[in-house]
């Protein structure tokens, strides 16, 4: 059974329900003879893919709803294998190069230049060039960047690139002057709680203008993660009014009570127990920004006021190099022990 958040995702640029001007802008783009690089960013949950996978369906056509998942093996200079997933249809690829961590010049390198030197598959197909989709553009090192740029300059009569970031703070330069930059804002408060309606409409539940404002707010204006709170909410209640409590996510949970076993147990043997519970939100798929942040606001609401300055300060450092390095664990574990490290003074300077 599909989540609403699939279910009800729109399909063409006409469906969506915000952002006018954006696909208006959009359709204009998909109708003119030239289509450019574009790198779309914004915060997670604006809708960034939805508008993608819309503009593709304008240049394209219904056929790039036809989608496969292939598993490819790319080699490296020293051997080494590289498994790597795929999503493609006839018109274009997605593929998301970070989930090789360092190696990710060589998909970048290999793949790009083979997509980019076949030609099209469908020869009545609106447009003569196939899209390659980049998830998570701001993750790329520097040298797949760099491949990228060259890729884009060499190829691109047969390529068009779609770059899907957060921000374009660690994107290079020469990338960002050889696409068009569109900007995704987060959606408001109340153009969340339209889209709730016409899902609870969809669904025939009934229309809670209450709850769609409660959850608007918490969601952070993540239209993703409204649509997963709002299903949460009728899946555990069978009568839903305006003031039915909005669930927290297991993760946020389980991170509540990692932050009140280190600020009161800050031995040895609770670091490893931490660190194993850490080790299952990254297997979960849980990023380890969101963790380390989410993580330091809960701490916040239980150090004393001397302290709350100091988590947010270690929290931004280590969240610096989690983003810099390749072994998540070992910055978020450091964080851990600073923190109990930091506790533990501030008691003893307390007790003298």
């Amino acid at each position: 059974m599909a989540l609403i958040v699939d279910k009800h995702r729109p399909k063409s640029l006409d469906d969506l329900t915000y952002h006018d001007e954006l696909s208006k802008r959009l359709r204009s783009l998909a109708q003119c003879g030239d289509f450019p690089h574009v790198l779309f960013y914004g915060p997670s949950g604006a809708g960034k893919k939805t508008r993608v996978v819309a503009t593709l369906k304008e240049l394209f056509g219904p056929g790039v709803d036809k989608i496969k998942i292939d598993a490819r093996v790319f080699q490296t200079s020293s051997n080494r294998k590289l498994e790597f997933n795929i999503v493609s249809s006839i018109y274009h690829l997605e593929i998301t190069p970070s989930d090789v961590g360092n190696y990710d010049r060589v998909v970048i390198q290999d793949l790009l230049k083979e997509v980019a030197q076949t030609q099209q598959v469908d020869q009545s197909a609106k447009q003569k060039f196939k899209v390659v989709i980049i998830n998570e553009a701001e993750n790329l090192t520097r040298d797949a960047q760099a491949a990228l740029r060259r890729t884009m300059e060499k190829y691109s009569p047969n390529l068009r690139l779609i770059l899907l970031a957060d921000s374009i703070s660690n994107i290079i330069a020469p990338i960002k002057s050889r696409t068009l930059l569109i900007r995704v804002p987060a959606p408001t408060h109340d153009e969340i709680c339209k889209v709730l309606a016409a899902s609870a409409k969809k669904e025939g539940w009934p229309i809670l203008s209450g709850l769609h404002k409660r959850i608007a707010e918490k969601s952070k204006r993540n239209l993703r993660r409204a649509l997963l709170m709002y299903e949460a909410v009728h899946a555990q209640n069978e009568k839903v009014t305006d003031d039915t409590p909005i669930p927290d996510a297991d993760w946020e949970v389980l991170l509540g009570q990692i932050a009140t076993e280190i600020v009161n147990d800050r031995t040895p043997a609770r670091i490893l127990t931490v660190r194993a519970q850490l080790y299952d939100l990254l297997t979960h798929c849980i990023p380890a920004t969101n963790i380390i942040k989410t993580l330091a606001f809960k701490l916040v609401d239980l150090v004393d006021d001397d302290l709350k300055g100091e988590v947010i300060m270690f929290a931004a450092t280590y969240e610096s190099r989690i983003k810099e390095g390749t072994k998540m664990i070992f910055h978020l574990e450091a964080f851990v022990v600073k923190i109990m490290k930091m506790v533990e003074e501030h008691l003893m300077s307390v007790d003298m």
